[in-house]
């Protein structure tokens, strides 16, 4: 049987979602994430309550009430990084409810989110990153197609850009200048350093592409001329990880992640690397710091004759 959400409770998740598009510049697949994750609270509380919950009965909402929501979300298999990330999305509402309410939210914001162990990035050594960029154009019979992947996978390892930033560029990015400004997660953006090899890499696929490059058009087309799809980007990685051998975490976001290790590696300061990354938070930058201390303990204990 379906579950009814009271209609003031859908409003207001609407609002909700209305003012971090705008103020916060949250992207369609986060404004997503939030409203699957509110959706499943909302429907946990009319089903704990035993009827539709309004704005009053939300603002009631109680620790036990919290900690039954957690208990059902663990029962039905959920981890204790997607608890973690759906207590974030619900707690965000309420402090954005309680500031147009006027309540106490301290029953909600004061649940505590499961401990979880957090995964490290997981780049890729430097000679497979440049095999990968070597090797990535062999996976299509098209030499333009080939040279257009090769040019995506250099922007992702020789700037540290995501998929979607990559896919975002447009025409009028085309010849890339010297530097790349950005519009990554939240809106923020950031400059970024085109290195020789990416701006090459580009311009041998703008050359050998079909397609006419026009100033709003997307700078990187997918075989009937149409915008890029990232799923094609990860098939072509999958495909030149299996020719190589490389492990199935070798994704095209690992050469994100090879981007600012390598950095790391050759001495880059950790600031910098965060401002070239758009990470919001030095804390995220930092688990870079955790993968070099790991390879580092990997090696000496691999080769220390005291090891």
């Amino acid at each position: 049987m379906a579950v009814v959400i009271s209609p003031a409770a859908t409003s207001a998740l609407d609002d909700f979602l209305a003012q971090r598009a705008a103020l916060s510049g949250a992207s369609e697949n986060t404004l997503k994430a939030y409203r699957s994750d509110l959706l499943d609270y909302l429907v946990f509380m009319t089903r704990h309550k035993g009827g539709p919950q309004g704005i009053a009965p939300l603002t009631a909402v109680s620790v036990s009430d919290m900690r039954a929501w957690m208990a059902h979300a663990r029962g039905t298999g959920l981890g204790a990084r997607s608890l973690s990330r759906k207590l974030s999305a619900v707690k965000s509402f309420y402090r954005w409810l309680a500031e147009h309410e006027v309540f106490d939210p301290t029953a909600v914001l004061s649940a505590r989110a499961p401990k979880y162990q957090r995964k490290l990035p997981r780049p890729l050594p430097e000679d497979a990153a440049r095999a990968v960029l070597d090797t990535v154009e062999l996976q299509s019979q098209k030499d333009w197609i080939g040279a257009r992947d090769t040019a995506v996978m250099t922007l992702l390892y020789g700037c540290g850009l995501r998929i979607s930033e990559a896919l975002g560029l447009t025409g009028k990015d085309a010849p890339l200048a010297p530097t790349l400004r950005i519009r990554g997660k939240g809106g923020k953006e950031r400059l970024v350093p085109v290195l020789d090899a990416a701006r090459d890499a580009v311009d041998t696929y703008l050359r050998l592409c079909p397609y006419p490059q026009e100033p709003d058009s997307p700078l990187f087309r997918g075989a009937r001329g149409g915008a890029l799809n990232p799923r094609q980007v990860q098939k072509v990685m999958e495909q030149t990880r299996l020719q190589l051998g490389l492990p199935a975490s070798a994704t095209p976001h690992a050469m994100r992640h090879s981007f600012a290790t390598h950095l790391l590696s050759a001495g880059g300061d950790l600031r910098a690397i965060q401002e070239l990354l758009g990470h919001a938070s030095l804390s995220t930058t930092q688990t870079y710091t955790e993968v070099d201390s790991t390879r580092l303990m990997e090696i000496y204990n691999r080769t220390h004759p005291k090891a």
